[in-house]
């Protein structure tokens, strides 16, 4: 495959696995359930689909991906599902504005985690760009405090740090971690399961969540998690912000949920910051391909 298709074939998938996570949030409240029954489906109906998807592969290829490979997996595995039901618990307990905008953090927990465990120590532009958004991310939970929104907030930063977690145990180990998040989903669905059996099965329109994670959410992690494979990270980075921008959006037409003044400031900081700085990485990027080029003609 020429780098021309290469890219073009990463951009598509990226696209439309960045567009499919933007309807995420708006399922889940369509859905009109509690919390517990919807985490009991979401997960449920997502795992079954990746199941059926490895098998699958399985049967045509040995060389499909172990669904939890080894030690560093089952960590893997744990801190995605800890992310699921951080996730739910904020969907229920902030504003999707807040949720959204607080989950682009996701980016900078993992370049100091990177920094911190991995010794890859940030260019200063990053580090500008992590002080810019820890300011937009004050804002937003700043104007939390007093309105019922601070512990959905706090879950929503509990969820980012959780998915940075995973990202940087799965980079330290280099185990291909392809199926390992959606085997996480075990866990928050085992702690679902028992907390349906005390207070019963509550949801009025399941075929929305049903849609939701036996569709959208294997969907969209297939796309996203072979993105990268024919772009790079900043251009995938890019596509992640489309649930950014679009999923309060969506809310906004749907439920009519309008995000408050310092929600939206705070959300602007961060989608700004992150959009320069992938610009930036992009740039840099480019700009070593080139150097390389010259030094090392074909």
């Amino acid at each position: 495959m020429s780098s021309h298709n290469a890219q073009t074939k990463g951009l598509l998938l990226t696209a439309l696995g960045g567009l499919a996570l933007t309807i995420d949030i708006p399922l889940i409240r369509l859905a009109h359930g509690e919390a517990w029954t919807i985490l009991l489906l979401r997960t449920g109906c997502t795992f079954v689909a990746g199941l059926i998807v490895w098998a699958i592969w399985r049967s045509f290829s040995k060389n499909a991906p172990q669904l939890i490979p080894g030690w560093s997996g089952l960590v893997v595995a744990t801190l995605y599902g800890l992310g699921a039901i951080a996730f739910i618990t904020a969907v229920y307990n902030t504003s999707t504005a807040n949720l959204v905008f607080i989950l682009a953090f996701s980016t900078m927990f993992s370049a100091l985690l990177s920094w911190l465990f991995l010794k890859e120590r940030p260019r200063p532009l990053t580090l500008a760009a992590m002080a810019l958004m820890i300011v937009g991310i004050a804002i937003i939970v700043g104007d939390s405090v007093g309105t019922g929104y601070l512990f959905g907030d706090v879950m929503a930063l509990c969820s980012a740090l959780a998915i940075a977690c995973a990202i940087t145990v799965s980079r330290a180990s280099g185990r291909d971690m392809g199926f390992t998040a959606l085997t996480g989903v075990l866990l928050p669905f085992g702690l679902a399961a028992l907390m349906v059996s005390k207070t019963g099965f509550q949801v009025e329109a399941p075929w929305w969540i049903v849609f939701n994670g036996a569709v959208i959410m294997p969907f969209a992690f297939f796309c996203l998690a072979n993105g990268p494979k024919y772009i790079s990270g900043p251009e995938v980075a890019m596509f992640y912000l489309l649930e950014t921008v679009l999923a309060p959006v969506w809310i906004w037409m749907i439920f009519a949920e309008t995000p408050s003044r310092n929600s939206l400031i705070g959300g602007v900081i961060l989608i700004v910051t992150l959009v320069a700085h992938s610009l930036w990485q992009l740039h840099e990027g480019r700009k070593r391909r080139a150097a390389l080029a010259v030094a090392y003609p074909a």
